[in-house]
């Protein structure tokens, strides 16, 4: 197959993130299987504007916040430079609405959708935009197909207009080769916690820092890293000073991959206490690394949790619970184990490898209903 994919950013952005990851994982071993894989992306400041990452051949157009505006230009150029066979549209940021500009068998990527969750994070008129953005998403994008990377999302598509029959569900895979467990004896002699991500609002992080004064008040043991950088540091700095909990949260800022590894190995368990999520590729990790999750009951995080399995599901915001469930962790190790030994079990079912074969097979299923959709209005 031809396949043109459309998304906001690419792997080398500064701010690019899990939904790139996502992206290079799946159609980067798509490459590999012999398919030709172009990519139509913003840029920024001193970029190239062609590049080749993984097989995958970019062309970087506009910046951030000119993107969608210079897009769909981009797009009707290289479907004139080289047809492709299907147009697949990551929606990571705004949609493009590219569905309505061309005939083309179409597939769009959905991570999840924002909804009213957006006003948590941007100023009421930027979010505001990008919530009406959303709403008219079933009726420009009628005829393409959808791909959705857990229940939780096919659901707000199904709760939007979108008919459930269009849409496949592929989860994320990880690689259970690199995020593997260290030994026992790896773990941090106290209970620490770790949470690893952008430090944004929505991802509630304050409530991991109330949750842990909270379970600090019986375990003065308890720790939580932060691993991770964002506009949102200096807010939740000045609440672990407020709360005389500073000594016990580490804010580690940017970390390495090998850096990245080593937390996720000997933390007692990750804590994700976001509102919405897609999946939780950071879940997903830990546990392959064999620590359990303690996330909250939100859409994704609920996908990628199995609720006293692999880890803990708590009511969102519910810092009570989730102090709890801390203190549960740190006064019983065995549990601990348990959970990562399970974790690690379900973080070994999901390949990208698995997730790419999959697309592949979507993939190729909508341009062969097309094609003979087509076949039969030019026989009748």
């Amino acid at each position: 197959m031809n396949v043109l994919l459309v998304n906001w950013l690419d792997p080398e952005n500064p701010t690019a993130g899990g939904a790139e990851i996502h992206l290079f994982e799946i159609f980067g071993r798509l490459v590999a299987r012999g398919h030709r894989i172009r990519l139509i992306c913003s840029g920024w400041k001193g970029c190239a504007p062609r590049t080749v990452i993984q097989g995958i051949e970019i062309q970087r157009v506009g910046r951030r916040y000119s993107f969608a505006l210079r897009a769909r230009r981009a797009v009707r150029k290289a479907i004139v430079a080289e047809r492709p066979d299907v147009i697949v549209e990551d929606i990571n940021k705004l949609p493009l609405f590219l569905a309505t500009h061309t005939d083309l068998p179409f597939c769009v990527l959905v991570p999840h959708l924002f909804g009213p969750t957006v006003f948590l994070e941007l100023p009421w008129p930027l979010a505001a935009m990008v919530w009406l953005a959303e709403r008219p998403l079933p009726r420009h994008y009628r005829e393409a197909d959808f791909h959705a990377i857990s229940e939780s999302t096919r659901d707000d598509l199904v709760a939007r207009g979108v008919s459930a029959d269009r849409i496949r569900v592929i989860h994320p895979g990880v690689d259970s080769r690199h995020y593997s467990p260290g030994s026992d004896l790896d773990r941090t002699a106290w209970p620490s916690f770790l949470y690893v991500g952008r430090l944004k609002r929505y991802k509630g992080i304050d409530h991991a820092i109330r949750a842990l004064a909270l379970a600090r008040r019986g375990r003065k043991d308890i720790t939580l890293d932060i691993a991770g950088t964002g506009d949102a540091q200096g807010d939740l700095e000045r609440l672990a000073g407020s709360l005389g909990v500073h000594e016990a949260v580490r804010f580690l800022g940017f970390v390495t991959e090998e850096d990245k590894l080593r937390l996720l190995r000997t933390a007692w368990a990750n804590i994700f206490p976001s509102v919405k999520e897609g999946w939780g590729i950071t879940i997903m990790e830990a546990a392959s690394c064999g620590t359990p999750s303690i996330a909250s009951h939100s859409p994704g995080l609920r996908d990628s949790v199995r609720d006293g399995v692999t880890g803990f599901l708590v009511p969102h915001g519910d810092t009570v619970a989730l102090a709890k469930r801390m203190v549960q962790l740190a006064e019983t190790p065995a549990l601990v184990t348990q959970l990562g030994t399970q974790a690690r079990l379900h973080a070994e079912s999901l390949t990208w490898e698995q997730a790419a074969a999959a697309t592949e097979a979507h993939l190729q299923q909508i341009v062969e209903t097309r094609r003979h959709l087509s076949t039969q209005i030019l026989e009748a």
